[in-house]
């Protein structure tokens, strides 16, 4: 049976719902991030050396990043499920959104995170990084455009592996100008899969 290493407020819960949207039998063992530092707590070492979230043990394998978790728990125990056929052009775009999740997008949150933290000491970063938010956010509510999901009408582990960027930006108030990354947004949350995982994830402040 898979374990997830869930951390509490991680990417960890993208995992949690992929597997509640593939009705797959799963176990959770719980990490709670440090109330001051919100970093991991030193126990995650014990899994893996990075000591990171998400990571998942499965038939004696430990597999670490969310894409490559997505990609195997799909390749492995999907059936054919949530990804598109791998001979189809559909599945080489599908390959590039689970790369482009934290290859591009999250990078700048992250900056604009960290860079947060130094005050007028970080401001001159600030229009750049603003700029990268721009352009990614502007390319996804394109993509989208009258889409429901990011290859078409159905959900694929692309939207799962991309929802993480959404639900940040929304977080931090950056979908103002980008209706249709909300509506995505809104519309996967609505799932009753990704409900459950909420229900049996514990909190995650960032579900809207």
């Amino acid at each position: 049976m898979i374990t997830v290493h869930h951390l509490n407020d991680s990417r960890s819960q993208r995992i949690l719902w992929l597997l509640e949207e593939l009705g797959l039998p799963y176990e959770i063992q719980r990490y709670q991030r440090d109330a001051q530092t919100r970093l991991a707590p030193p126990e995650l070492k014990a899994v893996h050396p990075l000591g990171k979230s998400p990571v998942i043990s499965d038939d004696g394998r430990v597999i670490i990043e969310s894409g490559a978790i997505i990609d195997y728990i799909i390749r492995h125990h999907g059936g054919g499920r949530l990804q598109p056929d791998p001979a189809s052009p559909a599945y080489d775009d599908y390959v590039q959104w689970l790369h482009f999740a934290e290859g591009s997008a999250m990078l700048p949150m992250l900056l604009k995170l960290y860079v947060s933290r130094l005050g007028s000491a970080g401001a001159p970063l600030n229009p750049r990084i603003e700029s990268e938010i721009a352009n990614h956010l502007g390319y996804l509510d394109q993509i989208l455009g009258d889409r429901a999901y990011l290859l078409g009408n159905e959900l694929t582990g692309a939207d799962i592996q991309m929802s993480f960027v959404g639900e940040i930006a929304a977080a931090r108030g950056d979908l103002a100008a980008y209706p249709r990354v909300a509506d995505w947004l809104r519309r996967f949350q609505a799932r009753p899969a990704y409900q459950a995982a909420i229900a049996r994830g514990g909190t995650y402040s960032y579900a809207t």
